[in-house]
């Protein structure tokens, strides 16, 4: 994974002591908070319902096992002793003290960590798939792509005061692990007459508005790639609406002009910037590469697993719900739930940090990966090693079996602590995953994503879920609304509506009869909610939902 240069050492130790010296000047009253707002932004510290939270990057979702103690340590010391893990593969604190924050990024700044560009109108932490480096479908691991866009980005110049916040996401295989198309720029890793390139997207995004992205090029060289982003960026930062920040997304940007048009004026910028960039990129895209090289893996026999995986059935329904195919032989992607029924989506506690880390250490090759999904991944692991890796996951609340089922559920925070949010998410979600346990046929469900968001600007993805939940405010009482057949894949798809919202005393019980309606109506076990659904389509879900009458009304 990528080291810090000396430079970029110097750059975040020099940006902590300026954020120093402001925090202390807000807390003298020298600046106001109005004054202080742009300034603890541009450092990652939002002021919530509560309290003061602050958001950490995790570039592209990369972490070895110092850093993870260090959230850990983190979390302890000046938290309330845990982190949550989010679907921009960051880590929120959402509690400290005003005072504090110094300090937290100065220990962040231990670990080449830091918090610059998790908010404000600047381009967002780069994330990437959870699988980088490792999944068995990858073309190019997307992580060195990754961190030339967050070097090219960070406090650049011309970006600092965009329209809006701008989102980019890498994936390196065609299966998209990345959710490209909902994001403002997608960048899908190619291969054409045996050349690595790239298609781009722009115009993804969620919100108010939700949209899917529109391909601006099929194959951009990799000697083009940074050119070509800067000149997409460079055009919306001079057509961007700045009238009304509903409106100032790259979308609605995309959408008024025209997906032709934004690539005509994209291919006049990047003349322009392509020779201004003379090639100086691709020395330090090489040099960031070999910074990602895979390391040895080991040829050993797998007969622990195979004894463990024939005679323990609780170790047996783990590994064939949370591993994934690695490019190795012998060799597996661990995916660590972080959705224990009943628990809060996304969140580890410091002792949990700490056990993951030493589990990286000692088995995975030293790396960890957060997921878009709210987990953490072990991407290396050797099967012989997974029995006892599960048995210390299991000892900490860290085995459950369901990724990719019905409890394994995005949420946002919610009203519990965004000053945005218009309903609760996270209650909702732990009552989902313990209705389902409670009835034990999640594994029966199958594949199945639930994503919960608590007000329309949709930080819970909702608009992608196959099951997506948006809680909304109905005269001060909580409503939540249900979209149908969403999908955040190479296929992606936003979401139908299925009708009027429930109460929120209600809504466990109408993804209850959704559920019920596809079990009665798939044609077999192996086909998934979302396959049913785009088979079915919307009329058997909504009449179980609501009842004949809504059949009866469709047809009228």
């Amino acid at each position: 994974m990528y080291s810090y240069s000396d430079f970029d050492a110097a750059f975040v130790a020099e940006r902590n002591r300026q954020f120093r010296a402001q925090v202390e000047r807000r807390i003298d009253g020298s600046l106001t908070e109005d004054e202080f707002k742009p300034l603890r932004l541009m450092n990652g510290l939002y002021l919530q319902l509560h309290a003061y939270m602050l958001r950490v990057a995790i570039p592209y979702g990369t972490l070895n096992s110092g850093q993870m103690r260090q959230l850990a340590y983190i979390a302890e010391r000046w938290d309330k002793g845990y982190g949550h893990f989010t679907t921009r593969q960051n880590i929120q604190y959402n509690w400290p003290e005003l005072g504090d924050v110094p300090d937290m990024l100065d220990a962040l700044a231990e670990v080449q960590m830091h918090a610059i560009q998790t908010s404000g109108n600047t381009i967002r932490n780069v994330t990437a798939d959870h699988f980088a480096g490792a999944a068995a479908d990858e073309i190019a691991d997307p992580r060195p792509v990754s961190e030339l866009l967050r070097q090219w980005s960070t406090d650049h110049p011309e970006f600092q005061f965009l329209p809006r916040k701008f989102k980019i996401a890498v994936t390196g295989s065609p299966n998209d692990r990345a959710v490209t198309a909902a994001h403002d720029i997608g960048i899908r890793i190619v291969e054409r007459d045996g050349e690595i390139g790239y298609q781009v997207l722009v115009g993804g995004g969620l919100g108010r508005t939700p949209m899917i992205g529109k391909v601006l090029a099929d194959f951009v060289p990799q000697a083009d790639l940074l050119p070509f982003v800067e000149a997409t960026v460079s055009v919306w930062n001079l057509l961007g609406r700045r009238d009304n920040k509903y409106k100032a997304r790259i979308k609605i940007t995309v959408h008024e002009h025209g997906i032709d048009e934004i690539r005509r004026l994209v291919q006049d910028r990047f003349a322009e910037t392509k020779a201004a960039f003379n090639g100086a990129d691709l020395a330090l895209y090489d040099a960031i590469k070999a910074q990602f090289a895979a390391p040895s893996f080991a040829k050993r026999p797998v007969s622990a697993f195979e004894r463990t995986y024939n005679s323990d059935p609780i170790f047996r329904s783990w590994a064939d719900t949370n591993l994934a195919e690695h490019r190795a032989a012998g060799h597996v992607i661990v995916q660590i739930s972080l959705k224990a029924h009943g628990e809060t989506p996304g969140d580890a506690s410091a002792e949990q940090m700490r056990v993951m880390a030493d589990i990286a250490e000692e088995f995975g090759h030293d790396e960890l990966r957060i997921s878009h999904e709210q987990n953490v991944i072990l991407p290396h692991v050797h099967r012989d090693d997974l029995p006892e890796i599960h048995a210390r996951l299991k000892a900490h609340g860290l085995a459950t079996a369901n990724i990719g089922k019905i409890s394994d559920i995005i949420a946002c925070p919610g009203m519990d602590y965004c000053a945005l949010a218009t309903a609760r998410s996270i209650p909702i979600a732990q009552e989902i995953a313990t209705r389902f346990d409670d009835l034990k046929n999640e594994h029966e469900i199958g594949d199945l994503k639930i994503k919960i968001s608590g007000c329309i600007n949709a930080c819970g993805h909702h608009h992608v879920g196959h099951i997506g939940i948006l809680g909304l405010d109905r005269a001060g009482i909580e409503n939540y609304q249900i979209t149908l057949g969403g999908d955040h894949t190479e296929t992606a798809a936003l979401g139908q509506r299925t009708g009027p919202g429930f109460p929120a005393e209600e809504i466990v019980p109408a993804i209850e009869r959704i559920v019920d309606a596809y079990l009665t109506h798939r044609e077999a076990p192996e086909e998934t909610f979302l396959q049913a659904f785009r088979r079915l389509g919307m009329d058997p879900f909504k009449e179980a939902l609501y009842g004949p009458q809504e059949r009866k009304a469709n047809a009228a």
